[in-house]
Order: C-alpha cells, then sequence, then structure tokens
C-alpha cells in the first residue's frame, strides 16, 4: 500500500537530486544544466555544516518540482572537478545553466537564503516546473517507482489543485500499486469541472479494463476456442481481456478490431467500447493508438 500521509514527497524524486562522481559530471552537470539549471553540493561525510546544508538545498529542489536539479559531489572521492572549480573549503555550492556557472555560495547559509537561492535559479530558466515534475512522475510510473511517481502527484496536486494530469496520475500510480479503491476515490475527489478531463477519463478507463480483466481465462485456451469456432464472439472478446491483463495490447487491439469487423453491433457494441478504453489508458501519443483509431476509422467509414 502507498502511504500518502504529506501531500510533498518524503524524498527527492529520482533524476531530480543525485550523486555525481568526477566522471559522470560533465552529463549530470554540464549538460544537463543546457535543460535547467544544476545546482552542485561539495561536501564530506566529515563535514559538520555539510550535513544541515546538504538537506535544506534537497529540500528546496525538491520543492521546486522539476525546475532546478541538484548534483552532490563528494571531494573525499571526487577530488578532480573540486580541483578544477578551485574549491577550497566545504561546503561549497555552484550553480550552473546552459553550461556554464552562473551562481554559488560558500559555507552553511540560513534555511531562507537557500530557499531564495534555488527560487533565483527556477526564474532565471523560465516556468514554473510543473510540466518537468509531471514529466518525471510519468518517467517514474512507466519504470515501476510507484511510490515515487505518486508522492510526486501529490506534491504537484498540492501546488495546482486542479492539475488534471496529476489527478490522473496520482491515480494510474495507486492502480498500479493494487490500491484500486484509493485510485477510484482520487479521481472522485477532483472537481466537476475535471471530471471530463483526458487525464482523468483515461485514469477511469484504467480502473474499468483492470477490474474487467481480474478473472479473464488463458490466453492459449481463448485460442484454441477461437480455433475451433472463428465465430465466437465471446470467446474473441475474452481473448482480447486476457490479452489486455497480458500486457499485449497490440494483440488485444487486433482482437476487438477483428470482432468490430466481424459483428460491430455485438453486445451493444462491446467491441467498439473496449477499444475506447484501451485508447484512454494508452493515451492519444500512443503508437498504438494512433494506429488503433486509423483502423477502426477506416472500417467506420468503408
Amino acid at each position: 500500500m502507498i502511504e500518502l500521509g504529506n501531500t510533498a514527497p518524503e524524498k527527492p524524486a529520482e533524476g531530480l537530486i543525485r550523486d555525481v562522481t568526477d566522471q559522470s559530471f560533465m552529463e549530470d552537470v554540464i549538460e544537463a544544466s543546457r535543460e535547467v539549471p544544476v545546482i552542485v553540493d561539495f561536501w564530506a561525510p566529515w563535514c559538520g555544516p555539510c550535513k544541515t546544508l546538504g538537506p535544506a538545498l534537497e529540500q528546496a529542489v525538491n520543492a521546486a518540482r522539476g525546475a532546478v536539479r541538484m548534483a552532490k559531489v563528494n571531494v573525499d572521492e571526487n577530488q578532480m572537478v573540486a580541483g578544477q572549480l578551485r574549491v577550497q573549503s566545504i561546503p561549497t555550492v555552484y550553480a550552473f545553466f546552459q553550461g556554464q556557472p552562473v551562481d554559488g555560495f560558500q559555507g552553511a547559509v540560513a534555511p531562507s537564503e537557500v530557499k531564495a537561492f534555488v527560487e533565483r535559479l527556477a526564474k532565471m530558466a523560465g516556468g514554473d516546473g510543473i510540466e518537468e515534475a509531471l514529466e518525471a512522475a510519468e518517467t517514474m510510473l512507466a519504470e515501476g517507482a510507484l511510490q515515487d511517481a505518486a508522492q510526486t502527484f501529490a506534491a504537484i496536486m498540492a501546488e495546482v489543485p486542479d492539475n488534471g494530469r496529476a489527478i490522473g496520475g496520482l491515480a494510474r500510480a495507486l492502480l498500479a500499486a493494487g490500491n484500486t479503491d484509493e485510485a477510484k476515490a482520487t479521481l472522485d475527489r477532483a472537481p466537476a469541472e475535471l471530471q471530463k478531463d483526458a487525464a482523468i477519463l483515461a485514469a477511469r478507463s484504467a480502473i474499468e479494463l483492470a477490474e474487467m480483466t481480474q478473472e479473464t481465462g488463458e490466453v492459449a485456451e481463448l485460442r484454441a476456442r477461437l480455433e475451433a469456432d472463428p465465430s465466437d464472439h465471446q470467446a474473441r472478446y475474452d481473448l482480447a481481456l486476457a490479452l489486455i491483463a497480458a500486457r499485449d495490447n497490440e494483440g488485444a487491439i487486433d482482437a476487438l478490431l477483428d470482432l468490430f469487423r466481424r459483428d460491430r453491433e455485438w453486445n451493444d457494441g462491446a467491441a467498439r467500447t473496449q477499444l475506447f478504453k484501451l485508447f484512454d489508458t494508452l493515451g492519444p501519443k500512443d503508437p498504438l493508438t494512433q494506429k488503433g483509431r486509423r483502423r477502426l476509422s477506416s472500417m467506420i467509414f468503408a
């Protein structure tokens, strides 16, 4: 079960804050700073002030929701970059943007100064970081980091309560974690004017499909039934649901399109209904959705 006692993430979103070495500095700082500002924290385990400044920086970066990133460099283990940047004492903080150092300070500073420093960098890049945070959360979800994704979507909702992508994303993260009832409740709590939002509709479709595919038959058994009787529409429909459960969305689309071609009105147009649910779940940009919609349209208007 995903616990969401706080609306802000309990730990930094993956990818926003990372440990960096001499070898990865060029990619993780210089190249990454061409997209968003990157704060570099030079620290060491024995440094007392570092233990105060580091968490404060992480909290401020995390609160910026993707508008800035942070790289942590342990100077005991990575002395080359520290030497090149003439780091004389720690903690030392540099900020890079567009491949160049643009700001920085030495020593521990007050939390208010840390916050102002991060906010200044975020404004330098423009935007509020919401889109970047949403993309980061979607990546976490796709990679199976369900708790990180849920916490990031929740943090976005705390800042922008009417963001349909964040609401729908949180519901999908909860669903993927097996918390179907919580996923439904998340969508039900969305404002009435957002209930037709594409992201929320997609999340509802994902929940409906998940519930429908919980007790599907075996794919091999259903294929055997169809080979014995190609006109068995129920078997073809059940095969599509079984393929969805097996994450073979392409195969499921093929089965539903074949059923629609054979009898578009069967079971009150069930094939078309499930196709639309699957398209909503995959999203409009998914190649399977685009190809499937074109094939369906050609059948409808043939």
